[in-house]
């Protein structure tokens, strides 16, 4: 494939060179219904002893807020049960509270704005005080955001953080509930998120760069740049696995004239359309042999993976799932256990069709009796 069909640009940001042997995937944004997806996805590579044999681990927005969990609570996943508890229970937990709309609220009142106190909920939560010194060695969870100043990537990850056009800060002690919520810092409401940062802690900076973009960088959810958290893991690895939770532009009979709502709808349409060219490009680098890996997304018809045991998963009911509102607002618990199926059953789906197709198939969904 040409670097003009890759789905990631080729740019100095590349110095750890690649690709290399080895699995990766990329995990998307979405809010709570990403979260919840991805979440069944993982239990299953889990299952398959997939999860304990990635290189790397890709995310963006609400796939920080799973990957990052899954990050932290690593050391204790041995089984099943571990899975269940240490991760899928809190997660579950926050998927039960609404945290947006509160922070906006908030955010316009109190000091430190809309992204602190997204930041506070993520560490009452999920992370407490852990940064990002606690994520684990052998595997590297790398969490994406949006540097607004340069409109590249910033990379939060423990050995460090950076933007190739700024600079690097080595060993960074930065929170991880601030790295999760500059990640899920979706524009307009929750952006920007301002990362305060010592620039006498950067170990290596950009020609040019001044001291104010060291200091206080302004950012925005990861999947402004890139909603498949694809790019640190297609310019590293030669086996890429893609987690897609992302939702589909929605029809608008009536778009509105105004300057401020005809500009969303604009911006909504490009993001569809460049989300949706990676997408495309993906799936044909993996039909090219160009990479190995597989593809799965909310929005597919788990019919078009043609496996005979897939478990039961009639589009219409997964096309309403695919249909949830992008928000870090409250899902209730019999909506949160079809989100979570229905991760797992299409990345089951994918994962022995197109990766491992000698993999067992599953006993059956993780809430049987929920379906999806």
């Amino acid at each position: 494939m040409t670097d003009a069909l890759e789905p990631v640009s080729q740019s100095a940001e590349e110095e750890e060179g690649g690709p290399k042997p080895g699995i990766g995937i990329g995990v998307s944004g979405g809010g709570y219904r990403a979260m919840l997806f991805h979440l069944g996805a993982f239990l299953r590579l889990f299952e398959l002893g997939l999860l304990k044999k990635l290189d790397r681990i890709s995310s963006v927005s609400g796939g920080s807020i799973t990957s990052a969990k899954i990050g932290l609570e690593w050391e204790k996943l041995n089984t099943r049960d571990d899975f269940m508890t240490h991760v899928v229970a809190p997660i579950r937990g926050l998927a039960g509270v609404t945290i947006d709309v509160p922070s906006v609220l908030w955010g316009l009142i109190l000091p430190g704005g809309v992204g602190k106190r997204i930041a506070n909920r993520y560490r009452k939560h999920l992370f407490g005080d852990a940064t990002l010194q606690d994520l684990p060695d052998g595997i590297r969870f790398v969490i994406n955001a949006t540097n607004l100043e340069t409109g590249k990537l910033w990379r939060f990850s423990k050995p460090y953080m950076r933007d190739y056009l700024v600079g690097k800060v080595a060993n960074p002690k930065v929170s991880l509930a601030d790295a999760v919520a500059a990640s899920s810092a979706f524009p307009p409401v929750l952006s920007p998120f301002l990362l305060e940062v010592d620039p006498a802690s950067f170990t290596e900076v950009q020609p040019g760069v001044t001291p104010d973009m060291l200091a206080r960088i302004s950012m925005s959810d990861g999947g402004v740049y890139d909603n498949l958290g694809l790019e640190t893991v297609w310019k590293r690895l030669e086996t890429v696995l893609v987690s897609d939770a992302g939702a589909a532009t929605k029809l608008d009979p009536d778009p509105k004239g105004d300057w401020g709502r005809l500009g969303l709808r604009v911006v909504n349409i490009i993001f569809g359309q460049v989300a949706s060219l990676r997408t495309r490009q993906v799936i044909a680098s993996f039909d090219a042999g160009d990479r190995t890996g597989a593809y799965w997304g909310i929005r597919s018809d788990i019919a078009n993976y043609k496996l005979a045991d897939a478990l039961p998963a009639p589009f219409a009911r997964t096309s309403e799932l695919a249909a949830t509102p992008t928000r870090l607002a409250k899902l209730e618990p019999l909506y949160q256990e079809r989100l979570i199926n229905w991760g797992y059953a299409v990345c089951d789906a994918a994962v022995r069709r197109h990766f491992r197709p000698d993999a067992p198939k599953p006993a059956g969904y993780p809430y049987p009796a929920s379906g999806v």
